[in-house]
């Protein structure tokens, strides 16, 4: 089924029924749906290859028993489908209660192991939107029409998979990251076979899928493939974007994903032990946000602030294991921050990890949903930094990406793909003698770091990109630039003293 044809006869079926308003609601419908239907088939699968398989989802209530019929005479639909999904089907796979001939109250899924508790959870957080029974009948068969068994057709729903991620694009990029971003730091961090691998603020699942797809593309022996399933550990504070994670992750054949729908943020990093510690990190942490007084207090008093980004820095550090490597999307704020909290975790960064490199993107990666801009980060602990690679990745021709109109690909990626095999400085051409000098990539030592007082703020892009910012991003910017020259005015301040003797 081409995948334009299937978007649109989802969104045409879901735009007829009165109980479905917006595209968060319709993708939510979806994904519940999604999930049931991979679960069987994952079960099928289960069948085949265990003895004596007993079935986690209670029989009747498997997708085959009541959306798959001999024929359409002998499938649900109308007021019957409406009633078995609202009254029975919701209520059992949540684990709750259903009455039975009698009136009784009866419980028919019981089940605590780790598989079934993913589908309580996940059946909770969900609701069915629809009041139509023959439209989400219709909507039901488009799905069963999808052969999960036939492994290039599978594949081509992943496409159609991360194409209604991207519905989800439109709340400021929360959701999805662009998929370039994603591949890049992967590649750069080179997950391995057998490390753990987390994402504090998954998400959608788009750095985890892509973990695993690198383990897997840099080939591995059939014996290790079980150590795949347990390899990818996500925590996800919303509840839409868990659902569709733990669905992303069975749809690319975990099994039972290790997705908590937490709030990382909530746990004392002081109490972490070597269990919750992990080889790999991978993150583009929201950032923008403030955390309640409550939850910095999980945090050490000198690094704390209400930033989550700032805490998700702190969470990082506390949670990677020795030798561990960690690639994060940062916000400018960070970069150019100097006030004390800030300062302390860059201090910690540089004098506990390796930080290494860091990229400064262009301001338009996630436009038009934020203009924020955002830079890369990659560090790791196996000694302390002695001096850090600053590349800024322009675009061609003063182009801007747009996820809409021109988005970021991983091709368009490939000169800074060469510059990290092969680094070298490269300063700007001043366009005039009496230009401030600027580089485009450059090496800076530690201690100009600390003499910086622990800014990041090197490799800045010489034109700003013109973009529209809302309300709440002209704040953020302006903080972050008001930083920036309150600090380049108080070290010409300082050398102006130190000339007068003052």
């Amino acid at each position: 089924m081409a995948l334009a044809t299937l978007i649109k006869r989802l969104q045409d079926i879901m735009r007829g029924d009165a109980g479905v308003g917006g595209d968060e609601q319709r993708l939510s419908q979806i994904v519940w749906i999604l999930f049931l239907k991979i679960f069987d088939y994952k079960e099928e699968e289960w069948e085949l290859t265990q003895d004596n398989y007993a079935p986690i989802i209670p029989i009747g209530y498997r997708w085959r028993d009541w959306v798959t019929g001999a024929s359409v005479k002998d499938q649900m639909t109308g007021e019957e489908l409406i009633d078995f999904v609202n009254n029975k089907l919701f209520r059992v796979l949540s684990g709750d209660a259903v009455k039975n001939e009698k009136g009784e109250d009866v419980y028919l899924f019981t089940k605590t192991d780790r598989a079934s508790l993913i589908v309580k959870e996940l059946m909770k957080e969900s609701t069915n939107f629809m009041k139509n029974g023959v439209l989400l009948r219709q909507l039901l068969n488009i799905f069963d029409e999808i052969d999960f068994s036939d492994y290039n057709e599978r594949h081509a729903f992943n496409d159609i998979y991360e194409t209604l991620l991207k519905g989800l694009q439109k709340n400021n990029g929360e959701f999805y990251t662009p998929r370039a971003i994603t591949s890049f730091v992967v590649d750069k961090v080179n997950p391995k076979i057998g490390e753990k691998v987390a994402d504090f603020a998954c998400g959608t699942g788009g750095f985890l899928v892509d973990a695993l797809h690198h383990v897997e593309n840099a080939g591995i022996k059939v014996e290790d493939l079980p150590k795949l399933q347990h390899s990818f550990y996500g925590v996800e504070k919303k509840q839409l974007p868990y659902m569709l994670c733990t669905t992303n992750m069975l749809l690319n054949d975990i099994a039972e994903p290790d997705i908590m729908h937490d709030n990382s943020l909530e746990q004392d990093v002081r109490r972490y032990t070597d269990d919750d510690k992990f080889d790999v990190i991978l993150m583009n942490p929201p950032y923008g946000g403030s955390e309640l007084e409550i939850v910095q207090k999980n945090f050490p008093a000198e690094l704390r602030n209400s930033e989550t980004a700032d805490l998700f820095m702190i969470e990082i550090m506390y949670r990677l294991n020795k030798n561990g490597r960690c690639g994060v999307v940062l916000p400018d704020g960070f970069i150019f921050g100097t006030d004390n909290s800030k300062s302390a975790i860059k201090k910690k960064l540089v004098e506990e990890f390796n930080l290494h490199t860091v990229i400064r993107l262009p301001g338009s990666c996630f436009a038009p949903y934020t203009s924020i801009a955002t830079n890369l980060l990659f560090f790791d602990k196996t000694e302390l930094t002695k001096e850090v690679w600053f590349y800024r990745f322009d675009l061609p021709n003063k182009q801007k990406f747009s996820m809409k109109k021109n988005p970021m690909t991983r091709e368009k990626m490939s000169a800074l793909d060469e510059w990290w095999d092969n680094r070298i400085e490269i300063k700007d051409e001043k366009e005039d003698s009496s230009m401030t000098e600027t580089w485009k990539a450059r090496k800076i030592s530690v201690e100009e770091i600390a003499a910086n007082n622990y800014s990041l703020d090197f490799c800045g892009f010489p034109n700003e990109e013109k973009v529209i910012l809302s309300p709440k991003e002209t704040i953020e910017n302006f903080k972050a630039e008001r930083e920036r020259l309150d600090r380049k005015m108080d070290a010409k301040l300082q050398e102006i003293m130190d000339m007068l003797g003052v």
